[in-house]
């Protein structure tokens, strides 16, 4: 099979979006022209190709003038240690100088991956629209909707005067108490891969730079600053390192934001396994590297083993590794000026891939209404329905007196903290709340379920409770023809959730409500898996993550049926802790700077579903569950292979009485095994069907998902033999199985590689 087969075979479930959509997205954008350029000045030609632009640009440029794009600076003010610069933008993550002699611009940084997110004071703070958590968007498995919602925040960055965006958050869910993972792509690296790949495409789609992050195997929070990922090399390749892979193959980002963490007691920021042979080796990387903000220790060690630019690094390193200490090493020859020259070169060459050189960015007015409606259709998608004894929902319209209880559902819906915070347009729905500074405030987006609800109930009484009081709230509910429960769970950057539990006593108020009265819908409005010793005695459960700036409204309009619950689970629900392959979260939060280790070799690459299999553990949801206001029936599934490539084709139809989405997914594996778990994700595709409609689904199966990396071989290997495909629901669903044999196959390292 040649390169230019097995790049189209890679990327067949990668899809970023219809040509509607992107020439859609083009025409909205207010851009300015390129200008034609000086006979002195060729690299500023549009017409010329990255790479030849940035070798121009470069010879042109003096050896401060190169030093200037490798060192960053912070945007925002952290008096009296740190004040920002003139040229950056307030309240901002960061601001790269440019060289205004050569015409190339700074770099204005902003986070994060649910949209503009503000740094520093409340004076700085900007009002933007949020997306719904990365989790959430994963829940859709559907990559159109993740580079419409990627293409609207890449909208709102350029047009707020920010030409980088710190977006792209692609860490599987190792930990599914890790305060971040709502920011992520879920515990699968293809559904991982593809979907925030698909948003990532979206945001450059702005011409604008989209990193991809925190490379990698950072998957926790509690020692984040000096805790060490190890893990073999087969292991993470076929596993996290695969995630990036897929999501930087889809979607081209145009810099890697390496992380805190250590990896084999390496920090990422000077790993050369990591940097030099993985990433721009093995898969032809051309872009440039970035810090976190704080992750760099050192000088010519980092730079030599990969990192291209120092984020922030007077306000968050202990030195200017890359501002002073570089110019010294580069002076006593500990690091190349063919070194410098080629960080420069990969900074420049995004910056003109990109298109932030031919399309300066300006301060413009922001759609929000139109906005609004992108992220209520990725929330809306994203909801996965877990219960629903009884056919409870949809609502029926029958209802006399509803509760509706906690989790301030009377104005709005929550939002995850820490660095990627969004604040709302309108202001924050709930004032007062705990941590008031770093990693909250804790924010409410003024999106009211309440208000969504009566609205579409207007002949019924609706009362609220703020559920504080179990007593009182099982009382109402007893009174009521329904009760509808919120449940929320705050989680953040910089700390992980002590447990799966839900905080402050909200089991207990659940139970008492569903004692009360039977028809007990429960809302989730958290950051990941939660545990639910209720569950057996509500009604209904809805997950609706963190829903975003229109969540009140995505959550009433999944509850009364006006659309249908099509998310599926992006991760799996664990029973409790104890069927975690790590039952007790490793670090101690109160001494942060000790370093210690994380064994992930205890899994290997059987994340999430993968070591539930493997372990023979029956969990609470299993990955890719969710429920439908509809049924869907799978048929004729047919699996062949040719030229050692995977093909699967099946029918589906929707044979309930209501519109619907699916989710039919594919898996794979070898039936004489030998893999790190029973079965992989092959394939997926969302259907939407109306009553009776019916189509026809044709799915091409990556070779990495068949293969085992071959370390010796340094490169991909398929076993020869027959290999099972699975069609199903879910990971534990199984609607129809075919046999397809395969011959042996070494395949390269990566499809992309130059």
């Amino acid at each position: 099979m040649n390169r230019q087969t097995f790049q189209g075979l890679a990327l067949a479930l990668m899809i970023g979006a219809s040509a509607t959509a992107l020439n859609a997205q083009a025409l909205a954008q207010t851009l300015a022209p390129a200008t034609a350029a000086p006979a002195d000045q060729p690299w500023l030609n549009a017409g010329l190709d990255p790479d030849t632009r940035a070798d121009l640009v470069l010879k042109a440029m003096t050896q401060d003038e190169k030093l200037t794009l490798v060192f960053g600076y912070f945007g925002a003010d952290m008096k009296p240690k740190y004040t920002r610069i003139d040229g950056s933008l307030p309240g901002s993550a960061g601001y790269v100088k440019g060289v205004p002699r050569l015409g190339i611009p700074a770099q204005w940084q902003t986070d994060a991956g649910v949209g503009v997110a503000t740094q520093g004071s409340a004076k700085e703070m900007r009002e933007r629209t949020a997306l719904p958590s990365g989790l959430a968007t994963t829940a859709t498995w559907n990559p159109e909707l993740a580079f419409k919602g990627g293409a609207m925040i890449g909208s709102e960055a350029r047009n707020s005067g920010f030409n980088v965006m710190l977006a792209g958050g692609v860490n599987l869910t190792r930990e599914p108490r890790n305060g971040r993972n709502f920011e992520y792509g879920g515990e699968d690296p293809l559904l991982a891969g593809a979907m925030v790949g698909a948003q990532i495409k979206g945001i450059q789609s702005n011409h604008i730079i989209s990193t991809v992050k925190h490379y990698a195997l950072n998957n926790q929070e509690t020692g984040r600053f000096v805790v060490s990922s190890n893990i073999g090399d087969a292991e993470a390749r076929t596993s996290d390192l695969l995630a990036f892979q897929i999501a930087i193959e889809t979607s081209d980002p145009h810099s890697v934001m390496c992380a805190y963490n250590r990896v084999n007691s390496v920090y990422a920021c000077e790993n050369d396994w990591l940097l030099n042979t993985v990433l721009k080796k093995d898969w032809g990387y051309k872009g440039y590297v970035m810090s976190d903000w704080g992750a760099v220790h050192s000088g010519s060690r980092a730079v030599n083993a990969g990192l291209d630019q120092e984020s922030a690094g007077q306000a968050f390193d202990k030195q200017d590794f890359l501002g002073d200490v570089l110019k010294a090493d580069l002076a006593s020859g500990a690091v190349s000026t063919a070194r410098l020259d080629d960080m420069v070169r990969r900074i420049t060459r995004a910056l003109f891939a990109s298109g932030v050189v031919d399309h300066p960015v300006k301060i413009a007015p922001i759609d929000y209404a139109a906005n609004g409606a992108v992220t209520q259709a990725d929330a809306e998608e994203a909801m996965v329905l877990l219960k629903n004894a009884g056919g409870l929902l949809p609502l029926a319209k029958t209802a006399k007196t509803i509760a509706v209880i906690g989790a301030h559902a009377d104005v709005g819906v929550l939002s995850g903290g820490g660095s990627s915070q969004v604040y709302p347009v309108g202001g924050r729905a709930v004032q007062g709340l705990l941590p008031a500074t770093w990693p909250g405030p804790v924010i409410y987006y003024p999106s009211s379920p309440l208000k969504a609800l009566q609205a579409r109930f207007p002949n019924a009484k609706t009362t609220y409770l703020d559920g504080t009081d179990a007593a009182a709230a099982a009382k109402l509910a007893a009174s009521s023809d329904l009760a509808i429960v919120f449940a929320d769970q705050w989680t953040t950057e910089s700390e992980d959730a002590p447990s799966l539990s839900l905080p402050r006593d909200q089991d207990a108020t659940i139970a008492a409500i569903a004692a009360a009265n039977a028809k007990t819908v429960v809302v989730l409005e958290t950051g990941g898996p939660v545990t639910m010793p209720w569950l057996d005695k509500v009604g209904a459960v809805l997950a609706a993550w963190y829903p975003g700036t229109r969540g009140g409204e995505a959550i009433a309009r999944v509850l009364t049926g006006e659309v249908d619950a099509s998310g599926r689970l992006p991760v799996t629900f664990p029973r409790s802790e104890a069927q975690l392959p790590r039952p007790k979260l490793d670090g101690d939060p109160k001494t942060p700077d000790v370093k210690f280790d994380v064994d992930y070799a205890i899994e290997g690459a059987a994340v999430g579903y993968k070591w539930f299999d493997l372990k023979k553990i029956e969990p609470l949801f299993p990955f890719g569950y969710g429920l439908s206001y509809t049924r869907f029936a799978y048929s004729d599934l047919k699996a062949q292979t040719q030229d050692g490539v995977v093909t699967v084709s099946f029918a589906i139809k929707n044979v309930g009485d209501r519109p619907g989405k699916d989710v039919p997914q594919v898996y794979v594996s070898p039936k004489a095994g030998g893999w790190e778990a029973p079965k992989r994700l092959g394939g997926f595709h969302k259907v939407a069907l109306a009553p009776g409609a019916s189509t026809t689904v044709s799915l091409t199966v990556d070779p990495r998902l068949l293969s085992v990396w071959d370390g010796k071989a340094h490169g991909w290997s398929i076993a020869a033999g027959d290999y099972e495909v699975t069609l199903g629901a879910s990971s534990r669903s199984t609607a129809a199985t075919a046999t397809v044999t395969l011959q042996a196959q070494a395949l390269p390292a990566s499809p992309i590689a130059k």
